[in-house]
């Protein structure tokens, strides 16, 4: 925010995020439903369709809360003066971290809200498949922390321009 602009109304802060939540939201419950479904094809499960849509659509909730949180923290700033793919790169890592760490909790609460112990619940913990999942997120990080950053690089207005409205082929 430059000294020239009017601070944003607290109704407009709250718009503005809502609005970036449902955007990273799309985003994220795109892939994990993508996800989903292809895990459910390739173990021919698809009785539990609803129940992993659900999860797919309550991670992505979660996890787009995190990356908000994480960009009002400035985590990953440092880089912003590198090019954009390895801005994007290093901040997809970085985030996929996080993601990596946030599952690792969940598994170990769940392990004990059901009732196992600390070291049952660390048993809980498949590091090979969570390895897996993490390079799942880290893929879909990168193209989307390189949109991101290319419309704030941009501006909003531009960006969407590029991204939205229709190029006249040479000739037309």
């Amino acid at each position: 925010m430059t000294k020239e602009e009017p601070k944003k109304s607290l109704k407009a802060r709250a718009a503005h995020e809502i609005r970036e939540l449902i955007i990273v939201v799309l985003y994220l419950t795109f892939f994990f439903c993508t996800l989903a479904t292809y895990s459910m094809v390739l173990q021919k499960t698809y009785d539990s369709a609803l129940a992993n849509y659900g999860e797919a659509l309550i991670k992505a909730l979660v996890i787009g809360k995190i990356i908000l949180i994480g960009e009002a923290l400035r985590v990953g700033r440092k880089f912003e003066s590198q090019p954009l793919l390895p801005f994007s790169a290093v901040k997809a890592f970085v985030y996929t971290l996080i993601v990596f760490a946030f599952h690792i909790v969940e598994v170990l609460v769940v392990s004990l809200f059901h009732g196992s112990g600390l070291d049952s619940a660390f048993h809980n913990v498949r590091f090979y498949d969570l390895l897996a999942k993490s390079f799942v997120v880290f893929s879909t990080f990168i193209p989307f922390f390189a949109f991101r950053e290319l419309g704030r690089r941009l501006g909003e207005d531009k960006f969407k321009s590029l991204v939205f409205s229709r190029w006249e082929t040479p000739g037309d």
